[in-house]
C-alpha cells in the first residue's frame, strides 16, 4: 500500500530545488545559518527545531530533529520536555481563542 508520507523523502530534499534553485539556494543559505551556533547552541536549536516539528506535525522534522538532538548531545528526558513545552504553548494558544467564542456567545444573550 502506498502511504502519503515517504520518510524517504527527507534524504532528497534538495531537490525541491529543482523548480527554482535559485529560491532554493536562498532558502538553504538561510537554513544553515539559522542553525549555526550563536547565542543559541546547535543542541538548543535542534531541540526546538524538534518540538516545533511536533507541533507543526511534520514527520520529515520530527525525523530529522530526533536524530540532530541526540547528534548534539540531548537524551531522551531532554527531548521529551521540549515536546511538552511545545504542546502546552499549542494547547494555551488553541485555548485563548476560546475567548472569541465567549464573546460571541456574551453577544447573543446567551
Amino acid at each position: 500500500m502506498d502511504q502519503y508520507y515517504k520518510p524517504e523523502h527527507l534524504a532528497h530534499f534538495s531537490q525541491i530545488s529543482e523548480g527554482s534553485p535559485k529560491l532554493a539556494e536562498k532558502f538553504f543559505d538561510y537554513y544553515k545559518s539559522v542553525f549555526e551556533d550563536g547565542a543559541l547552541s546547535s543542541r538548543e536549536k535542534a531541540l526546538i527545531a524538534l518540538a516545533v516539528g511536533h507541533v507543526v506535525q511534520c514527520p520529515y522534522c520530527i525525523d530529522a530533529y530526533s536524530k540532530e538532538s541526540l547528534q548534539q548531545g540531548a537524551d531522551l528526558e531532554q527531548m521529551t520536555e521540549a515536546i511538552h513545552v511545545a504542546t502546552a504553548i499549542r494547547g494555551g494558544a488553541s485555548l485563548v481563542h476560546g475567548l472569541q467564542m465567549l464573546d460571541h456567545v456574551k453577544k447573543s444573550g446567551m
